[in-house]
């Protein structure tokens, strides 16, 4: 039943970008605070059936740490995430995003001691590789901003992921991603709040490129164009994907469970053709081909570190 959960958790994921895109009319800031308002509410439920099993009760040192486990997830590497969706494509973002393990590996190796071993260094290389020839650094790239965008959406969830490994054992994966949700949804919500006073729409404004961050809306621009998406992304993509994925987790292991960021890459580009019409050039293909096998060398690495994922 697990690899079943690992299936279903791919596809679902694997769609992500490509709903993200066809929420057409709305501020990328604000489809990031409605859907994890209402992912965050999905695993609301089963958090709390967790939290009973386990009796804990937060202290205030819990809401620090969910202050920057939830500032680090939904309002930074999120909020990128969302933005490169509107700067380039859906299938460009989807496969530089799922190299975040690889940088979780590295930042592991930094912060919390854990070995490297040859797989997970030859995994690095060929990401690395892969995503500079996403890049195409010898050819014209119109959407360098978006691709920037993406690494940093990867690498800043690495981090949280990181952050997230300290005290996973504690509170459990659910109760981790839902109350980071949820926390940094609050956090963002200020934000959306702060953008339409006068003071501080008069001092984004003249920025011109960051006119994104001025007066964002909450409830307004939703229409029957884009109601669909926003429901999608927050029940789907960010509840029931999130489900499944640690229900995978519960039936595997954390490790094979993180096939499902493996198989994405090579699911979205197919997605965004079927449902974008996005074409995929060669040097994305050439992209991909790197990343799979990187992917291959980080699973089958044996003896080197497992991060316990809290993926996207």
């Amino acid at each position: 039943m697990g690899y079943v959960f690992i299936i279903l958790a791919a596809v679902i994921f694997s769609t992500m970008e490509i709903v993200g895109k066809l929420a057409v009319g709305l501020n990328p800031l604000q489809l990031n605070f409605l859907r994890f308002l209402i992912g965050g509410l999905i695993l609301f439920p089963p958090t709390i059936k967790a939290m009973r099993n386990k009796k804990m009760k937060f202290k205030k040192d819990d809401l620090y740490y969910f202050l920057g486990t939830g500032f680090l997830c939904v309002v930074l590497s999120m909020s990128l995430f969302q933005l490169a969706i509107t700067f380039t494509k859906a299938s460009t973002v989807a496969i530089i995003f799922s190299t975040n393990p690889v940088f979780t590996v590295m930042f592991a190796y930094l912060f919390l001691k854990e070995d490297l071993n040859r797989g997970t260094i030859i995994s690095i290389i060929l990401s690395l590789v892969g995503i500079v020839c996403i890049l195409n650094p010898f050819g014209t790239v119109s959407d360098v901003k978006g691709i920037v965008l993406s690494i940093l959406a990867a690498v800043t969830f690495s981090l949280y992921s990181v952050v997230g490994k300290l005290r996973s054992e504690k509170y459990g994966s659910i109760t981790l991603n839902c109350v980071s949700f949820l926390v940094g949804d609050i956090i963002m919500l200020v934000i959306i709040l702060l953008s339409n006073l006068p003071v501080v729409s008069s001092i984004i404004n003249p920025k011109g490129g960051l006119s994104f961050m001025s007066h964002i809306p909450i409830i307004y621009g939703i229409s029957a164009a884009n109601i669909i998406p926003v429901i999608f992304l927050g029940i789907v993509v960010t509840g029931l994907g999130y489900m499944f994925y640690f229900m995978a987790m519960d039936e595997t292991s954390a490790t094979t469970a993180s096939i499902v960021f493996f198989i994405k890459p090579a699911l979205a580009p197919i997605f965004a053709l079927i449902a974008l019409s996005e074409k995929i050039p060669m040097n994305t293909v050439i992209g991909i081909c790197f990343i799979l096998i990187g992917s291959y060398f980080s699973f089958t690495a044996k003896g080197g570190t497992r991060v316990e994922e809290v993926e996207s």
